[in-house]
């Protein structure tokens, strides 16, 4: 789990000023919803997360000298698993918007989130469809079965759907209506978030007390 930790830390931090740092289809749909994302690069996006996923189980397969073929994968769809998909996806979201609207470290939070998921939910925080397909490819004790896709699915996707308006009404002030509206795409467009308004606050007291020139230091010398 520190590997995770570490390793969401650095392709983040790399990769967040180049794409933005998206790995995860429900944290691209988000996106997609709240219309910072167009259609063309969510479905890009994704399919990039799915195939990268893939890949990178083959690659892991390499490096220890396991066998690549078909596996039958760990059976995981039970209703506590569910549930578990369903709270480590919105407390990832949670973590993701929170981070972002308090201007915080998004990887550090990511990291530490995911790492803390993997030890207090029973379905090991995979929180993140790409993932949950890219682990029916290997037979390691991270394994799942295709069977179970069904519960993982449904836990991430009613997660997201639960989180996303949630967190546009706590941290970006949307009232509960414009938040709702964001699952169909269809919020208004809002300048009020508590972080423009601090942005204000603190350009307002710019004017009341401008910083001093070096002109005016010279001076009060």
């Amino acid at each position: 789990t520190l590997a995770t930790w570490g390793i969401l830390y650095v392709l983040i931090s790399c990769l967040g000023p180049i794409s933005g740092a998206h790995f995860n289809p429900v944290v691209s749909c988000c996106f997609y919803l709240k219309n910072e994302l167009c259609i063309v690069d969510f479905v890009s996006y994704t399919i990039f997360q799915i195939g990268g996923g893939i890949v990178g189980a083959y690659v892991a397969h390499a490096m220890f000298m396991k066998r690549n073929g078909e596996f039958d994968g760990k059976d995981r769809d039970t209703d506590g698993e569910m549930f578990s998909e369903f709270i480590a996806t919105v407390g990832l979201l949670v973590t993701i918007f929170g981070f972002i609207n308090a201007k915080a470290d998004v990887a550090m939070g990511v990291g530490l989130y995911i790492t803390a998921g993997y030890w207090f939910t029973s379905s090991t925080s995979f929180a993140n469809p790409a993932v949950t397909i890219a682990r029916s490819f290997t037979d390691t004790f991270a394994a799942i079965s295709p069977k179970s896709f069904q519960a993982y699915f449904i836990g991430q996707i009613l997660g997201m759907i639960f989180a996303l308006p949630a967190c546009e009404w706590l941290f970006f002030e949307r009232t509960p209506a414009h938040a709702l509206l964001t699952l169909f795409r269809s919020a208004p467009q809002s300048d009020f978030t508590p972080t423009n308004v601090r942005k204000e606050i603190s350009a307002s007291r710019e004017l009341d007390h401008p910083p001093l020139q070096d002109n005016d230091l010279e001076t009060a010398a």
